[in-house]
C-alpha cells in the first residue's frame, strides 16, 4: 500500500480513515446499466480494486492528504470523523474507528503542527474531521490552524443550512468558524507559490482541487471532481451525488484533459490504493495509470 510519494520538496502523505464498499454502481451513476458495467466488471475487479467481485459495489477510500512543504503543514479534506450524527448514511452514523488521528500521528504530524486545512467541499466525508467532540462539544480538531473554504461553497451551504439544517454544517464548520480559524477565500486562492486552488465546479457550487508545484514538478488533489476510475474512460456518466450533472461533466473532461500526459500526479481523493497515478489517453477517451505499475 503506496501512501507516500513527493513532488519536488513537497512530502504527500495519504491518511486512510476507512474503505468503503457501500455504494451500489447502478445508484452511484444512475443512468448506467448492467450492460454498461459488463465491460468495466474485469478490469475493475483486478487489482487495484475499484468494484467488489461480491456485492458489484464501488470500492473508495475515505483518505486525507497530507501536506509538508517547505513552509508548512497543509491537510486537504478530512473525513468523516467520529462520533458523527449521520443517518442518512447508516455506515457512517456514529462511526467510532479511532483511525484517523493515529494515522496522522504515525506521519508524524499531530493536530497541534497543522497550518492550514484545504476543504475541497462541505460534504460529508471531506470536513468529518475538522471537529472533535470534547466534554460534549465541537470543537476544532487542528488548535492551530487556518480552515480555508471558498466563498462561493460557503454561500451556498450557509443558505442552504438557514432555510434546511445541514448537520454536518452544525458540527463540522459552524464550530470552525465560531473559533475564528475559519478563512474564506477566491476559488483560485494561492496559499504561496507552491499550493493553490484549481476551481472544478459541478459536484458542489463551489467544488475546487488543490495543486502543488514544486521543484519544476504538478500534482493535483482532486477531491471529488471524479470519484471512480471509470470514469476516464467514460467522463460523461452522471454521479447522482454531483448537484449540476451537466457542469460537473464539463468539469470532469477539462480536468482530464488539462492534465493528460502533462506530467502531473493526480491524487486521485476516492481512487484505490495506491491513488497515484497520471492520466493518459485511451480510445478516445483517457486511462488512469497508477503510480508503480
Amino acid at each position: 500500500m503506496s501512501l507516500r510519494t513527493a513532488v519536488g520538496h513537497i512530502a504527500i502523505h495519504r491518511v486512510v480513515e476507512s474503505i468503503c464498499a457501500e455504494f451500489q454502481a447502478l445508484s452511484f451513476f444512475p443512468e448506467t446499466t448492467p450492460e454498461d458495467w459488463a465491460r468495466h466488471r474485469p478490469w475493475m475487479e483486478r487489482e487495484p480494486r475499484s468494484l467488489d467481485p461480491a456485492s458489484g459495489n464501488l470500492i473508495f477510500p475515505i483518505q486525507a492528504f497530507l501536506l509538508r512543504t517547505r513552509h508548512h503543514t497543509i491537510l486537504v479534506d478530512s473525513c468523516v470523523g467520529d462520533d458523527k450524527p449521520r443517518t442518512q448514511r447508516p455506515f457512517w452514523h456514529m462511526q467510532r474507528l479511532d483511525t484517523f488521528l493515529p494515522r496522522l500521528a504515525a506521519a508524524g504530524i499531530s493536530p497541534e503542527d497543522v497550518d492550514f486545512v484545504m476543504c475541497t467541499h462541505l460534504h460529508w466525508d471531506h470536513i468529518g474531521w475538522n471537529t472533535r467532540l470534547r466534554d460534549g462539544r465541537w470543537v476544532p480538531t487542528f488548535p492551530n490552524a487556518k480552515y480555508i473554504f471558498t466563498s462561493r461553497e460557503w454561500a451556498w451551504w450557509d443558505r442552504l443550512h438557514r432555510e434546511t439544517p445541514q448537520v454536518q454544517i452544525t458540527d463540522s464548520v459552524l464550530p470552525v468558524i465560531e473559533a475564528r480559524q475559519a478563512q474564506f477565500v477566491a476559488d483560485d486562492f494561492a496559499l504561496d507559490d507552491e499550493v493553490w486552488l484549481e476551481p472544478t465546479p459541478g459536484h458542489t457550487v463551489g467544488h475546487v482541487s488543490v495543486h502543488l508545484r514544486s521543484g519544476g514538478v504538478d500534482a493535483v488533489i482532486t477531491g471529488d471532481c471524479i470519484h471512480s476510475p471509470v470514469q476516464c474512460l467514460e467522463p460523461g456518466w452522471k454521479v447522482r451525488a454531483d448537484l449540476d450533472h451537466t457542469l460537473a461533466g464539463t468539469t470532469r473532461r477539462s480536468f482530464l484533459e488539462r492534465h493528460c500526459e502533462s506530467g502531473t500526479l493526480v491524487c486521485a481523493t476516492h481512487f484505490p490504493e495506491p491513488s497515484f497515478g497520471r492520466v493518459v489517453r485511451q480510445d478516445g477517451a483517457f486511462q488512469f495509470r497508477y503510480e508503480g505499475r
